[in-house]
């Protein structure tokens, strides 16, 4: 139905009900799909499907033929002129158990709240070590003569900006609407390096002690090597350390670590050196959370896990070390290089306007295998 009459809606349908019942006649055999392939059913029916313009597309001819901007009224006024940008990024990294990143990638968007008089033209820069997609040759003959660039996947704007100067001079262009709206959404493939990650963990150790013997492990259950029966009555002493990768000058904040803990644990008894750290057994986790950690600081939490005795033979699946945190920079090296406001029919420059940016870096899907 799409590839015939493009989107599917109440009036779509009934419009081209004629056409449908057509297409379902020479899908059907006897109640049965035989054919769904398009490229196939346009050989049979050629018929066009009838499309009803959307509410988006009149509205872009009303802009064309009238001059009109739909996303923003004439005649807005304020006593002070502040234009606020919000770059948000979220982190997602799997790493290996020796501390090898696995995959890390960033989806990031941009936010902007706009309280600005007139109709006024907001033109902001990107700073130069942006890629698009389409110039991905050129970012490998950069990487090769030895400078950093960051590719962006996949690049989505708001209906306000103007794309005609992006990709020659990474500047954007706009009549932003009036109020909240997310100005660009955008995913950076390849931006995050060993080096470059906000808060690690590098060590998660654990001591299995019982009356037969002791073994270092790597958060797993230890079989009873006489083989007797189910698991050794024991104990574990577990150790989890974290790292900040940052500048000393800047603080994380909102940090969770979350250790998971085998199904037969009864009881935890926990050590931390900073923050509060609470034993979940409806959750089956040691939960870890710590409100400000500086850049290039350590942290260590230590725990003594009871486990009771089972008759499962089952090996225990061991879940990754998950982590949530924030932190006041964009992870992907994105910056805004400048921020400038032109409005020509009221008496305001782009001095006039009071700008604040404020770049926020957040833990996606942050996981550390053991």
């Amino acid at each position: 139905m799409s590839s015939y009459f493009g989107k599917i809606s109440e009036e779509n349908v009934k419009n081209n009900f004629v056409l449908i019942y057509e297409l379902l006649d020479e899908i059907l055999d006897f109640g049965y799909p035989q054919n769904t392939d398009t490229g196939v059913l346009k050989t049979f029916i050629t018929q066009q499907g009838i499309k009803t313009a959307s509410k988006e597309e009149q509205s872009q001819i009303t802009s064309q033929v009238t001059g009109q901007i739909g996303w923003r009224r004439e005649g807005i006024k304020y006593r002070r002129n502040e234009l606020f940008l919000d770059v948000i990024e979220y982190v997602n990294l799997l790493m290996s158990p020796q501390g090898q990143v696995l995959s890390a990638h960033v989806a990031g968007k941009v936010v902007m709240k706009s309280y600005l008089s007139g109709m006024p033209e907001c033109k902001f820069g990107i700073n130069d070590k942006i890629v698009m997609d389409a110039k991905r040759g050129s970012s490998d003959e950069t990487q090769r003569s030895g400078k950093t660039s960051i590719a962006i996947d996949d690049c989505q704007f708001h209906q306000c900006v103007k794309l005609s100067k992006f990709e020659t001079e990474h500047s954007i262009s706009f009549v932003p609407p009036d109020g909240e709206f997310e100005l660009m959404r955008r995913m950076l493939m390849g931006c995050v390096d060993h080096r470059q990650l906000e808060l690690q963990v590098p060590e998660a150790l654990v001591e299995q002690t019982g009356t037969v013997h002791t073994k270092r492990h790597l958060l797993t259950i230890p079989c009873d090597p006489t083989g007797t029966r189910g698991w050794l009555n024991s104990r574990w002493k577990l150790v989890v350390v974290i790292k900040s990768n940052f500048k000393p000058s800047l603080l994380a904040q909102k940090i969770e670590v979350r250790i998971p803990t085998p199904l037969n644990t009864s009881g935890v008894q926990l050590i931390c050196m900073k923050g509060k750290a609470k034993y979940k057994a409806s959750e089956n986790a040691i939960v870890w959370k710590i409100k400000r950690m500086g850049g290039m600081k350590e942290s260590q939490i230590s725990a003594e896990i009871e486990l009771l005795q089972t008759d499962t033979k089952k090996k225990w699946t061991r879940p990754p070390i998950s982590m949530n945190f924030e932190v006041p920079f964009a992870p992907s090296g994105f910056k805004v290089r400048y921020l400038k406001v032109f409005e020509s029919k009221l008496n305001y420059s782009d001095h006039d306007v009071i700008k604040w940016v404020r770049y926020i870096g957040r833990s996606g899907l942050y996981e550390t295998r053991c």
